[in-house]
Order: C-alpha cells, then sequence, then structure tokens
C-alpha cells in the first residue's frame, strides 16, 4: 500500500489520515519532508478534456461546484478517485483531474467498494445517474449503502434517460410520456433518498443543481462523513426533460413548497413561514399551517436520530409533482465501516498461527465412498 507524503506526516502525528486531511490547517501549504505542498484550487481539478454534456446541462454546474469546494478539503488530488457507470454523468471522471475509472453500468459502487476497501488512505467517489444506479444498478447500490463502506455517492436525478435519448427511467413520474412510454409510464417511481434510508444508508441528503451553496454545503457533510454517503442531486435534462424541477426552481414557488432541513432547527417553510412540519400520531409526519399549530408541536430536524423511521418519514412528505420537498441532510450518524471492519479483521487474522495450506486442502470433514 503506497501513501502519500501527507499521510505519512499525518501519521507521525498520530492522527486519522482523512479527518487530518479535512482539516482547514492542511488546506493550507504544508512544509513536508522539505518541499512545499502548495493547496489546491479549482482550476487544478480541471482537465483538457472537452466537456461534451449539451449547452445549458446541468451536470455543468454540479461540476464546477466539486470543482470548487473539493480544494478545502485539503486532500492531495491523487489521493482523490472519481469512479462512475454509465450515462451522462458517468462522463464525470473525464473533467477531473484526479484519478478516476469509466466503468460499466450499474456496477461503480461495486468497484469503489473493492478500491475503498483495498486503499482506505484513498477519497473515493461515485457518480451515478437515476438510469444506471437504480435499474440495472439497484442491488450494488443498495449493498454499498448497508455496508456503509467509506465512500460518497452523487446520484445525479433528472428523472430520464438522457445518453439513450429520452426514455423513461425509474424516477420518470406515473404518466410520463416519453419515446418508450407514448401512452404515458405505468411504473411507481423510485424515491431515492426513501430507497437509501431502506438500506439503512448512514448519510442520506438532497440538493439542488442549481443551488450552488445548498449543494456545497450538503456535499461537504457527505465527503466528511464516515461511511457511505448518499446524496441525491436534482439535475435539469434541458434536451429530453427540461424544467423536470422547475416547481422547485422557481422563485415564487419554490419556498412554497420546498422544506430547507437545518440540523437543530424547526421545520418550517414558505412565505412568511407559514407552513410547518407536524407529527401526524401514527409514527409519521405532516404538513400543517404555523398559524394553526402549537409551536411546541412544530417537529425540529434532528439528522442523527439512529432510528431511521424518522428520516425516511420526511423522505415521504413529497410526491410525485414535487409539492413539499426536503432539501438538505436527512441523515447523517456515525456506525463502523466496512472497510475499517474488514482490514481489522485481515490484522486478526495474520496475528494468529501461520497459515497451513496443507490443512486447508484437507479440510476438517472427510469421508470415504465404497464400491
Amino acid at each position: 500500500m503506497t501513501t502519500s507524503p501527507i499521510d505519512e506526516h499525518v501519521h507521525e502525528l498520530g492522527m486519522p489520515a482523512f479527518d487530518q486531511r479535512i482539516a482547514d490547517a492542511v488546506a493550507k501549504s504544508v512544509e513536508l519532508g522539505g518541499e512545499k505542498q502548495t493547496a489546491l484550487k479549482a482550476k487544478d481539478l480541471k482537465t483538457d478534456q472537452e466537456v461534451r454534456w449539451c449547452p445549458g446541462c446541468g451536470d455543468y454546474v454540479i461540476l464546477n461546484a466539486v470543482q470548487s469546494f473539493l480544494p478545502s478539503l485539503g486532500i492531495a488530488r491523487e489521493d482523490m478517485v472519481i469512479v462512475s457507470g454509465i450515462g451522462c454523468s458517468s462522463r464525470f471522471p473525464y473533467y477531473m483531474n484526479t484519478y478516476g475509472m469509466h466503468s460499466i453500468h450499474g456496477r461503480a459502487p461495486a468497484i469503489a467498494t473493492g478500491l475503498a476497501a483495498s486503499r482506505p488512505d484513498l477519497s473515493v467517489w461515485v457518480v451515478t445517474g437515476d438510469g444506471d444506479a437504480l435499474s440495472i444498478g439497484g442491488n450494488h447500490l443498495i449493498h454499498t449503502l448497508r455496508r456503509n463502506v467509506n465512500l460518497t455517492i452523487l446520484l445525479f436525478n433528472n428523472r430520464i434517460y438522457g445518453l439513450t435519448k429520452g426514455q423513461y427511467s425509474p424516477t420518470s413520474e406515473i404518466g410520463k410520456v416519453t419515446k418508450s412510454t407514448p401512452m404515458g409510464s405505468l411504473d411507481h417511481p423510485f424515491n431515492p433518498v426513501s430507497l437509501a434510508l431502506g438500506a439503512d444508508a448512514t448519510f442520506v441528503g438532497r440538493a439542488m443543481d442549481s443551488d450552488r451553496k445548498g449543494l456545497t454545503d450538503v456535499l461537504r457533510q457527505a465527503a466528511e462523513h464516515q461511511g457511505t454517503s448518499l446524496v441525491e442531486i436534482y439535475q435539469n435534462c434541458n434536451i429530453f426533460n427540461d424544467g423536470a424541477f422547475e416547481l422547485l426552481k422557481d422563485p415564487l414557488t419554490g419556498t412554497q413548497w420546498s422544506i430547507p432541513l437545518v440540523h437543530g432547527e424547526k421545520l418550517v417553510f414558505g412565505p412568511d413561514g407559514a407552513s410547518c412540519v407536524v407529527a401526524d400520531g401514527f409514527g409519521g409526519l405532516r404538513i400543517a399551517e404555523t398559524n394553526q399549530v402549537d409551536e411546541s408541536d412544530i417537529v425540529v430536524h434532528d439528522a442523527h436520530r439512529t432510528d431511521p423511521s424518522y428520516a425516511f418519514a420526511l423522505s415521504r412528505l413529497s410526491s410525485q409533482d414535487l409539492r413539499y420537498t426536503p432539501m438538505g441532510v436527512f441523515r447523517s450518524i456515525q456506525k463502523p465501516t466496512y472497510d475499517a471492519m474488514m482490514n481489522d479483521q485481515l490484522e486478526d487474522a495474520r496475528s494468529g498461527q501461520p497459515a497451513d495450506l496443507d490443512a486447508l486442502l484437507r479440510g476438517s470433514d472427510t469421508w470415504t465412498v465404497g464400491a
């Protein structure tokens, strides 16, 4: 296993590598071994590749946001890896001046799991889309989430298949008319946040491509989280599904239907805080008019609840028409990571008695079959 100069320096200080990297001090220039390590800038993460998304695609905004905030984590770019599957979003590794893997359809989480488990010193990211992650890749996604591998998943959701020119996807609305559903889709769509919470993901967030501040805040929290982080990003496909999230983007309707999630703050939203979230008395949540309820009944957002049922109830407030859509971090809890436990187990195995290959091949249960 190879390590960067920053890793070696941090190890000497007796501090966890990832935690130290995200400290503000490491983001600045430091002297290591007589060589000056200069903090990254956004331009350092750009490549010489022509960005081949359609003009006006929401992916541009996400790319710029990621390139702008990653340097603040203080991680050397040779210690970052972007793994993607197949789709428009999966061209991401070509445009990031880091290590990258443009893998096969739906398998990015599986490949990233192997990488994160074998190289815990790396910052591993998965970039995927609603089709890539939730159709052919659905099984890989849920098992990555339940294992709690230390990686960050960005799921671009545009509710359409863009690369293959406009077929319906697992997140398309019921009744959606596309090239593959000319009479309207009959499928009930996935809610990616609900799916992730059902798999007991330890970090789940949602952001809008055009909300640079909100997107950056959620991405930063996801990057700093130890374990699997999933961030659903509402992303506009202006060619095949333009305006899919306009209800939340429009200045007049956005505040009415978007519920900002801020840990420790009351769930009040809408013009002049006219609406709020309260318990429904049956273990779920409902929307109420703020002036019609007691202030003590308004739910205070707690992203650190161990039981995922609260975060799941939040995710079910919104329907496919996007009314009452929570935006921000739904859940952020700490649990042992798969890669850390795996490496501890390997160390225990290595510290035991020397392996006996002959004994392994003989096995413990043998028998002879008579003539």
